[in-house]
Formats: C-alpha cells, sequence, structure tokens
C-alpha cells in the first residue's frame, strides 16, 4: 500500500525549527525537479515519470503551471484565455489545460508524492505580465480549485530575487494561505541566493528554499543574465554555506537547496564546453547541505527539469530526452542520503564539524560532520584519511561502517572504543569517484545492524 504522508498530518516544523514533520513522523524532504511536466507531458508519460521518482524514493516533485506566455501544452490547449489573461484560466473542453494538471496532481497523489507547485515562473512577474491587478484573480482560481488536494506545497517565486515586485508574491502567497492556511509554503530564489534575505520577516513563509546554482567556484562572473549582484554573498559550490546562513536568522526555519547542479548540464549553465555536472557532483551537493543541517534535497537532471521530447528544442546542451534521463545514476544516488538519514533520529541531530581533529577541508577537501546524540556520520568528497575526535558521542564503544555514496553498500570498519583521536581512512575505489560516508554510533544501538 502507498504510504500517503498527509494521512498523518499536515507538513510542519519539527520542535526545533530546523525540520519538517507530517504530523507525528519525520519528514526528510527527498525532491525532484520538473519544471515544464504540466506543459510538455501526455497522461501517459506524467505516470511514467511520477511512478518512476515515486518507486526511487522521491517525495516532493516541483513544478510550474505557467511558465511562459502564450503556453500550448501536449494536448494544444491554453492555460489562459487569449493566451495571456491570467484572470481568466482556459478551463473549457474535456482535455484542457487545467484538467490536464488536475490528472497529474491526483496520479502524484495516488503514488504518495507531494506536488511543490509554482503558480508561475519568476519571469511572470518579472515583466509584469502577473501583476497586482489581476494576481487576486488568479491566486483565488488556484486557492478554490485545490483547496482539498492533500498533495500540494505551494512555491512562490521561480529563479526570481526576491525584491522584484515582492507585492505580488505577498499578494499571490495570502490569498493560498487564506484557503490552506496549514499547506506549506517556501519560495524559489534567483541562483546563489535564498529567500532568507527578503522574505524572513513574512508570515506565510513556512520554510526556506535557496538555489545554489550551477557555477564552478571560478565562475562568480560570466557577464551573463543570470550574474549575481556585487553585493549578494559568493559561497561558489559551498552549498552549506547557506545552510549555516539561513540557520543564523532570527525567525529560525528549515531550509534546503532547491536547485543545485543539475546531473548532465553545463557547469556554468550556459557553455557546454565548460563541460557537465555528473552524478557525483550532485551526491556532493546533498551531502554536504544535508550535513549542515538542510531538512532535504532537491535533485536535478538537465533533460527532465525540461521535460525534454523530440519535438522540442534542447536547452542547455541536454544529450538525451526525459525518458532516458530519468533512469541517470545521480537520481537514484541521492535517495541513499534520505535512506542512511531516515536509519537515525536525524531531526535530533546537527552540524558536528567540532569532532574533526584537524584539518576539516576547504573546497573539494572539506568533511562534513553531522552528530546526534549517539550517531554521527562523516562525509569525505575527497577520499583522504581525517582524525576524528572519539568520545563525543554516547557509548563506551561505537560501530564504524564505510558507506559507499553511489551505491549505498555498507563495509563494517570495525568497534573503538570512545575516547581519544582515531585516524579513518576509506578505501580507494577501482572506478569511480573516491567519495565516502563513515557512519559512527553507539556500540549497544541498532541503526544500521
Amino acid at each position: 500500500m502507498t504510504h500517503k504522508y498527509w494521512q498523518n498530518g499536515p507538513l510542519h516544523l519539527s520542535e526545533n525549527r530546523k525540520y519538517l514533520k507530517a504530523g507525528d513522523a519525520p519528514f526528510y524532504w527527498m525532491g525532484d525537479t520538473a519544471w515544464l511536466l504540466i506543459q510538455r507531458s501526455s497522461r501517459e508519460d506524467a505516470y511514467v515519470y511520477l511512478k518512476n521518482r515515486a518507486d526511487k524514493g522521491f517525495n516532493v516533485i516541483q513544478t510550474d503551471f505557467v511558465h511562459t506566455i502564450p503556453l500550448v501544452d501536449h494536448y494544444g490547449n491554453h492555460a489562459l484565455e487569449g493566451d495571456r489573461d491570467f484572470t481568466k484560466p482556459e478551463t473549457a473542453g474535456e482535455y484542457s489545460f487545467w484538467d490536464h494538471a488536475d490528472y497529474i496532481i491526483h496520479t502524484a497523489e495516488e503514488l504518495g508524492l507531494y506536488m511543490g507547485i509554482l503558480p508561475v515562473w519568476g519571469s511572470m512577474v518579472k515583466s509584469e505580465a502577473l501583476n497586482m491587478n489581476n494576481v487576486t484573480a488568479y491566486a483565488e482560481f488556484l486557492g478554490q480549485r485545490y483547496q482539498n488536494s492533500p498533495n500540494i506545497i505551494w512555491i512562490m517565486g521561480g529563479d526570481i530575487r526576491g525584491d522584484v515586485h515582492p507585492e505580488v508574491w505577498d499578494a499571490m502567497a495570502s490569498i493560498l494561505k487564506k484557503y490552506n492556511p496549514e499547506r506549506l509554503m517556501c519560495y524559489h530564489p534567483f541562483g546563489r541566493t535564498s529567500s532568507s534575505q527578503w522574505f524572513s520577516d513574512r508570515d506565510w513563509l513556512d520554510i526556506h528554499m535557496f538555489q545554489s546554482g550551477h557555477r564552478r567556484y571560478d565562475q562568480r562572473d560570466l557577464k551573463s543574465w543570470d550574474d549575481l549582484s556585487k553585493a549578494d554573498e559568493w559561497f561558489g559550490e559551498d552549498n552549506w554555506r547557506y545552510v549555516l546562513r539561513d540557520h543564523r536568522q532570527e525567525n529560525l526555519r528549515p531550509t534546503l537547496d532547491a536547485e543545485p547542479s543539475y546531473e548532465q548540464i553545463p557547469q556554468g549553465l550556459h557553455d557546454p564546453k565548460e563541460g557537465f555536472w555528473q552524478d557525483y557532483d550532485v551526491r556532493r551537493y546533498a551531502w554536504w547541505s544535508v550535513l549542515a543541517g538542510a531538512c532535504g534535497f532537491t535533485y536535478g537532471s538537465n533533460a527532465v527539469m525540461q521535460f525534454l521530447k523530440p519535438c522540442y528544442k534542447a536547452n542547455y546542451g541536454a544529450g538525451c530526452n526525459w525518458d532516458e534521463a530519468i533512469h541517470h545514476p545521480g537520481s537514484g544516488q541521492v535517495v541513499l542520503l534520505k535512506h542512511l538519514m531516515e536509519k537515525f533520529p536525524y531531526w535530533t541531530g546537527g552540524p558536528c564539524q567540532q569532532m574533526l581533529e584537524g584539518f576539516e577541508g576547504e573546497k573539494y577537501l572539506r568533511i562534513s560532520a553531522f552528530a546526534g546524540k549517539d550517531f554521527a556520520i562523516f562525509y569525505d568528497y575527497s577520499g583522504r584519511s581525517f582524525d576524528v575526535k572519539l568520545g563525543m558521542i554516547d557509548g563506551e564503544k561505537i560501530k564504524a561502517w564505510w558507506m559507499d555514496p553511489a551505491n549505498g553498500s555498507f563495509s563494517f570498519a570495525g568497534v573503538f572504543e570512545n575516547h581519544g583521536i582515531h585516524t579513518f581512512a576509506p578505501a580507494k575505489r577501482a572506478q569511480g569517484h573516491n567519495d565516502a560516508v563513515l557512519v559512527l554510533c553507539d556500540e549497544k544501538a541498532s541503526y544500521i545492524d
């Protein structure tokens, strides 16, 4: 029987305000990105995609309703009357755009998936196609139509800075909250920024999202449309820094990386000659952010996020269609992190870099540490040895395992007296990247056994 989180109760903040729960049960956000799913999929396509993601262990699908205007879906239907009138969504016909959207949302519900839906993409507000004159009618339409859909998470924004017409997002969010006050609400920001930079004082915002983006450490200024303001902090690939910054906010909320580098997208986004991000890059972003205290993670694939099919132009150098890309390795590997975290009471823990003795490491050499009362997890991207201060978690003795983050396999590493400093050295792989995960816990605990 399919597990449906909302049957436990609505999503809400944990007691320490850093994680999520569904009722009394912990909820680890395992998202996937399919921005153009509703616009480009057939019903058959949608089922294959959603079933694939549910079977892998995803639980949130990030998508949007109106990405561009004019908008014509797979069946030739328009989202809005006259192609651009947000006060008049086009609902006529057996296979209207909104009927198709309803089918996708209901199918996701049957499969136990939340739909993290952006009412519009951010460019619709930046261009003022959606504005203070028409946002009320559009938000009322959505609020009424989806009031009884239990699996919706509303996401404002869409790759846009929060200081671009914030009054429109405030109006939209307030109306949607009116219909479902308990429904989780977020804001998807511009690249290398976080919703915490603009909306920390908003009552409608439940959790923060940041977009660590698609750039390398050396790609701050590419002279392109998506360059940062010089006033914004530059973290490069250190997406864990966004988590720490968001958790320093006075009004504490959970946070997560809602758009890291996508699998098989160009480094820097724009030029395929720069090379493409791979599965091991994607899982690095996942482990770095979650072990810094994020409430989950959202994966992305270049071809899947644009739901690429032969009838559409490939953007960002995508080299295959969506139905091939859903099988790329990264989409299975990021879920292994969710499975590991759920073995522990992770919502009681947090980042614990103080367990590292000596060189914590910078950039790719960084070792990430996360610990609770009687367990600790370390992520080592470079495959180097590192020293751990024992005695900082409970237990007279501790058990240790190495986990391969590429396939989830565990290798028992021994039992140790829980004091002093111990050097741990992961084995080198014959093939693939050398990143590794070290798991420690009280010898008497049965988290892994």
